[in-house]
């Protein structure tokens, strides 16, 4: 699950779809990881990168001025989960600096620490968060699926990478799909001991 914020998640409506697909991977014992932005208010941490735009495709300019610091702060509530989403006892918080859920996180050792090898991918933006995610899930050999009911972003991108990028990488479902192949899984954790 990859960074849901009110505002994106209801304008695509997957609100509804990502909270059933949620409530059906708990029902069968699937891991829930929720990756966060988390980024100091003084802009430390902030990528250093300057490219042309804004995250909404404005230039740069007089009346844009480049920042130096992220829009929302950790702990922000620009930043807060979803209560209809919100994280339960037992899922993994995913705090990341940069886009990929991976990069400089313990995901990648939180998901082989429990034997997974298949990753869901939901949330956004698409061609954001969940695309440089899944092209690092890619090269550390995960299988992934992603659920473009439960995914949000500015629609152009969003169909764009579903129906001409993502498919070469990875299994592209729909929910139903997605919910009638979920099998119950035994939970292992550390030397493949149940829990």
């Amino acid at each position: 699950m990859l960074e849901a914020y009110r505002d994106a998640i209801e304008q695509a409506g997957s609100l509804g779809p990502t909270r059933r697909l949620i409530e059906a991977c708990r029902s069968v014992g699937v891991p829930i990881f929720y990756a966060r932005a988390d980024h100091r208010a003084d802009g430390a941490d902030f990528a250093r990168t300057i490219p042309d735009t804004d995250s909404h495709f404005r230039p740069w300019g007089p009346d844009n001025p480049y920042r130096t610091v992220p829009p929302h702060a950790s702990g922000s509530p620009g930043l807060s989960v979803l209560a209809e989403i919100a994280p339960q006892p037992g899922d993994y918080d995913v705090p990341k600096h940069r886009w990929s859920a991976f990069h400089g996180t313990h995901l990648e050792l939180s998901l082989r620490s429990r034997y997974i090898d298949t990753i869901l991918l939901v949330g956004g933006s698409v061609h954001v968060g969940i695309a440089s995610t899944a092209y690092d899930a890619r090269d550390m050999d995960f299988q992934i699926t992603i659920v473009p009911e439960c995914c949000h972003g500015f629609a152009e991108q969003r169909a764009f990478f579903m129906e001409k990028v993502f498919p070469r990488m990875c299994n592209v479902r729909s929910l139903d799909e997605v919910i009638a192949g979920l099998t119950p899984q035994e939970t292992k954790i550390g030397a493949g001991q149940p829990l």
